[in-house]
């Protein structure tokens, strides 16, 4: 007999065995962490959101109809508790202390550090939809319907989505590519 699947894990936590969200949570913890993480920036707002995420599948397992994977469900969730973030940040203004730290602490910093930083900081530019599809799909690497049904929007929205913010992305990052040459 193999691992229980996540349906059955979210029905035996709805029935009350009290490790079956555990087992689920295990499953998905690193990759909801890396979605957070990319769409947040900061490691404390990612394990923030991750967590109130997390809490909120707990609570409203039985919500969940079944009409996608459970996986979809909880990816569901949490890009929820990301955009209700990204919101409350710009309506309050808020800045983290990494974003008023310096860039290059030592001189000898690699150009690749550099360049992530740039990205990340590039990303944080977008509009919140945009930002949450270009990570899923570029890079996560999401295909575009699964992101789509994540989302619940059509697969057109994500596409333009994707590609409005690979546009704005270009603009803020041309710097880079002169850089190179």
């Amino acid at each position: 007999m193999g691992a229980p699947s996540d349906a059955e894990l979210l029905a035996a936590h709805r029935a009350g065995d009290q490790h079956a969200f555990g087992t689920l949570v295990a499953r998905y913890r690193s990759k909801l962490w890396g979605i957070a993480l990319r769409t947040l920036r900061h490691p404390e707002d990612a394990a923030d959101v991750v967590q109130e995420a997390l809490v909120a599948a707990y609570r409203r397992a039985d919500t969940y109809r079944g009409e996608a994977s459970v996986r979809t469900w909880l990816h569901r969730i949490l890009i929820n508790a990301c955009i209700d973030r990204i919101r409350k940040q710009r309506r309050q203004g808020t800045v983290s202390l990494t974003d008023v730290e310096p860039r290059e602490r030592r001189p000898d910093v690699a150009m690749d550090v550099v360049t992530r930083l740039s990205v990340v900081e590039a990303l944080a530019e977008l509009p919140a939809d945009q930002r949450v599809a270009v990570v899923l799909v570029d890079v996560q690497g999401w295909p575009v319907d699964e992101v789509a049904e994540v989302l619940e929007i059509p697969v057109g929205t994500v596409k333009s989505r994707c590609a409005r913010g690979r546009v704005r992305l270009g603009l803020l990052l041309g710097h880079l590519r002169e850089e190179e040459g």
